[in-house]
């Protein structure tokens, strides 16, 4: 009996460890994904051009994010190469349906490190498009606030900065829709992910039957094909084709037994 009420004792005592609620790990550097949020477009930046630029001003079209520093070893001028070479392959127009802002998280960088640094990332692009990538650096409070909106966490290590490495979509009015993560990217996904940023306004058809055919998969982060949705209107197509051949036949039958 004794051993009976131990073992009940302990099976109450793990139930209550197992059906306390976890505590919540703060996320010091990674993303904090913030879909449905709207940046802070009052921010003030300095472009490679040297003029002071404020984020409403220059966001007016699905605009790609990304946040890198200049000096960095490691991830940040792979993921810029990443973003001119899918720009590159896409069948969209940079500058026409989309434009790109990058912007340092350090303090350090100035105006003329960010134009030296984006003559290294544009000779993938098309000439005419490259005004439409920007380069902006600020102070650290507006890159704590714009960082912070974007659930983009950072932590300075040293005279480098660990990081994630990611894009992040932006509506014309700045509300995130979407991030695609690492260094390389599809142009389809990005493509998707521009469509899906332009909610509201008037896009290609084929746009459209994309937007059906495919969903994003936060799992994989990346867009897969819907079979059951594809399935659902492929049988309806069939169920309409077959009452129509139904309603032909029918006539046809009542045609024929009149004129006998």
């Amino acid at each position: 009996m004794k051993l009976l009420l131990l073992v009940l004792m302990l099976g109450v005592l793990c139930f209550n460890a197992h059906a306390q609620v976890p505590v919540q790990r703060v996320t010091e550097i990674g993303i904090v994904e913030k879909l449905g949020e709207t940046i802070p477009l009052d921010l003030k930046f300095i472009n490679e051009k040297n003029d002071t630029v404020s984020l409403g001003s220059m966001i007016n079209k699905p605009t790609i994010l990304s946040f890198v520093y200049f000096d960095c070893p490691g991830l940040c001028s792979p993921l810029l190469d990443g973003i001119a070479d899918v720009i590159s392959k896409m069948d969209m127009s940079l500058g026409k349906d989309f434009d790109i802002i990058t912007i340092s998280f350090n303090t350090k960088d100035t105006p003329e490190k960010a134009r030296i640094k984006k003559l290294n990332f544009v000779q993938k692009i098309k000439e005419k498009d490259r005004a439409s990538w920007t380069y902006l650096t600020g102070e650290l409070g507006n890159i704590q606030k714009i960082t912070e909106a974007a659930g983009f966490r950072y932590k300075p290590t040293g005279l480098d900065f660990a990081h994630p490495s990611t894009i992040i979509m932006l509506s014309p009015k700045g509300k995130i829709t979407r991030y695609l993560y690492g260094i390389t990217y599809l142009p389809f996904d990005v493509k998707m992910a521009v469509v899906e940023a332009q909610k509201g306004q008037a896009r290609p058809t084929s746009s459209k039957i994309f937007d059906y055919c495919f969903a994003y998969d936060p799992q994989s982060r990346g867009y897969t094909l819907q079979f059951t949705r594809l399935l659902g209107a492929f049988t309806l197509i069939i169920g309409l084709f077959f009452v129509a051949y139904l309603l032909i036949s029918s006539r046809k039958k009542s045609s024929k037994e009149i004129k006998e």
